[in-house]
């Protein structure tokens, strides 16, 4: 391994730098938690995304903890992800892949390093993979044990994943597993359980009709994971040779955010080194005149199936500003895959302090992407949420109606404020009619 270590402002301030690099060497030496193979699957199931045969949910976590860690939160996540898939599947007939920010989002990157409390300063949180929540000076400074355990965890969750996987958990023919007591007996739970009842019906008729339907074979569902690629010496621990390319094998997604997105990053650096599928958060903040340069860097052999745009414009610009940005990929004649992140862009203050996110404002954006991307000709490819598999009250409005009071109730997230499981398939009921009027079904 080289002894250059990373320093660039995104990186904490390790106090006992080898150390550091002492745990940066072991975990070269861990089992990777992805395969190559599996990248590759997800590669071409996104090059197919994007002729607009699939549809793609990306969600989970803002912030994976290791408090939260347990084989009911995990499966809670696939739950309301399966959930919100067969939601639009069944009702466009479009088959939905899913993506969990999942196995590896440990790190948080931060606009400041530093935060004050009671006239207190410390190091900012930067995810349980760095430091602790919890605001003591001892607490809050970086500890590359953390690292350790935050592979552990990935681990973990992917082996659980795995397993349910080869059990059948995820094949629509199990999807009467997948239903949760919280959303029973809600208005949008007897709605998801109609749903239930005549997925289940169609297919006991195909399996009375032939043992060998093509619907019956291709009805598996494939799970892949994603984070953001923050701390690049924990990411090159993982990478991998296989048929003379390279694979970062920590997850079969990686994504760089609005702090990291500069063409000259050291992130931007290392994903230009990696075969996976690259997501690019596109925020108000994006410069359009860098857009070349990142894409060059990124996707020189312009590969479909490479580069996916998760755009976070939020409600108040994204009409005036995607519409330029599709303009001038189509100019280049670019290979991007399009997805929509309604909620980082909408992110408000509640009157209580609460970090938090309006329900229709959410929507709003969807419906305004799915709008643009019809008048522009592209196909919307996915959309990329922060859930939880829990009924918590972390965003406002909704079915139930959130209000700031109710916001002391369960919120939960240590980062950004998540949809519950009623909002969430709320969601994807919404994004099935967007479809639907995006193909005039």
């Amino acid at each position: 391994m080289s002894n250059n270590i990373n320093t660039s402002k995104q990186n904490p301030s390790w106090p006992n730098i080898e150390y550091y690099k002492e745990v940066i060497q072991d975990l070269q030496t861990y089992p990777n938690l992805v395969f190559p193979n599996e990248i590759i699957n997800l590669k071409n199931e996104l090059k197919e995304v994007s002729i607009g045969t699939k549809f793609i949910i990306q969600g989970g976590d803002c912030a994976e903890t290791f408090k939260n860690f347990s084989d009911q939160v995990i499966k809670n996540k696939l739950k309301i992800l399966l959930q919100m898939s067969a939601i639009i599947q069944f009702t466009t007939n479009k088959k939905v892949i899913n993506i969990g920010r999942i196995a590896g989002q440990y790190i948080k990157p931060r606009s400041e390093l530093f935060e004050t409390r009671n006239n207190i300063t410390l190091p900012s949180y930067r995810g349980d993979g760095v430091n602790s929540i919890e605001f003591t000076s001892e607490k809050r400074v970086p500890n590359p044990a953390n690292l350790i355990k935050a592979y552990h965890q990935s681990s973990s969750t992917m082996n659980l994943i795995r397993v349910l996987i080869m059990s059948g958990f995820t094949n629509m023919e199990n999807i009467e597993l997948w239903n949760s007591d919280l959303i029973n007996n809600t208005k949008l739970g007897k709605k998801y359980n109609s749903i239930v009842h005549e997925i289940q019906n169609a297919l006991n008729f195909i399996k009375a009709s032939s043992s060998k339907s093509p619907y019956l074979v291709n009805n598996k569902n494939n799970f892949y994971t994603s984070h953001e690629a923050l701390l690049i010496d924990y990411e090159k621990a993982f990478l991998q040779n296989y048929n003379n390319k390279t694979y970062c094998c920590s997850g079969h997604m990686l994504w760089v955010g609005d702090r990291t997105r500069n063409p000259d990053s050291e992130q931007i650096n290392f994903l230009s080194t990696i075969d996976n599928p690259i997501g690019i958060k596109i925020g108000p903040s994006f410069c359009i005149r860098d857009l070349s340069k990142i894409y060059d860097k990124l996707n020189p052999d312009n590969e479909k199936g490479k580069i996916v745009f998760i755009i976070r414009l939020g409600e108040k610009y994204i009409k005036k500003i995607l519409p330029e940005i599709i303009k001038k990929v189509k100019y280049y004649g670019y290979e991007i895959i399009w997805f929509c992140d309604p909620m980082h862009g909408n992110t408000i203050k509640s009157k209580n302090g609460y970090k938090t996110r309006n329900f229709d404002t959410i929507i709003n954006e969807l419906k305004y992407f799915f709008e643009i991307a019809k008048s522009e000709s592209i196909n919307p490819g996915g959309v990329h949420f922060e859930l939880a598999g829990e009924q918590v009250t972390e965003c406002l409005g909704g079915i139930d109606d959130i209000k700031d009071i109710d916001l002391d109730l369960r919120y939960e997230s240590t980062c950004d404020p998540r949809l519950n499981n009623e909002q969430s398939l709320e969601i994807a009921f919404l994004i099935s009619e967007f479809i639907k009027v995006k193909e005039n079904l």
